[in-house]
């Protein structure tokens, strides 16, 4: 779905849309798990150059692979976005862009208006926690053997962490 400047200049845009795993594309380490369903608005702020918001809610879970364990972990995100985006505005001559205080906080969109798939991806990649787990609870991978701890007690005796200060605590 693309919201077009002309079209958002004469009403705003009531959206409900659902999109199939492998519509919107994300990294190789991460995959979409089911539909995404996403509903809101999309309009032209008045009094403004341009100036296009963005609100409503998403649902999807994506899948990516537990950042302990290895093992396929999924991640349900339900999300509200209110998104504001401005033309993007004309580069310096050193290919750099003076932004105020306040637009720190706003995206930009080069051409006629903006794609909704590009906006989703962008809410969905911000939702995800830094790090994902299969299970809260997940014990990970044995350092030693590399066995999977959740299925297995793999009996491997971990060496005690070497003392990096005990020459420091010998000066005493």
């Amino acid at each position: 779905m693309f919201f077009a400047l002309t079209e958002l200049e004469h009403h705003p845009i009531l959206f409900d849309v659902s999109y199939s795993p492998g519509e919107i594309t994300f990294p190789e380490d991460l995959r979409q798990a089911g539909p995404l369903q996403a509903k809101g608005k999309a309009e032209l702020l008045r009094n403004t150059l341009g100036e296009i918001r963005l609100r409503g809610n998403l649902k999807v879970e994506m899948e990516s692979v537990c950042d302990r364990c290895l093992e396929p972990a999924r991640h349900a995100i339900d999300s509200e976005f209110d998104l504001f985006y401005r033309p993007a505005p004309k580069v310096g001559a050193h290919g750099e862009v003076h932004l105020e205080e306040g637009e720190i906080d706003l995206a930009f969109y080069q051409g006629d208006g903006i794609g909704l798939r590009d906006a989703l991806r962008e809410q969905i990649l911000l939702s995800l926690p830094m790090q994902i787990f299969c299970r809260p609870d997940c014990k990970g991978l044995c350092p030693v053997c590399g066995a999977n701890l959740n299925l297995i007690a793999c009996g491997c005796r971990i060496p005690s962490k070497e003392d990096r200060w005990a020459g420091l605590r010998d000066l005493q």
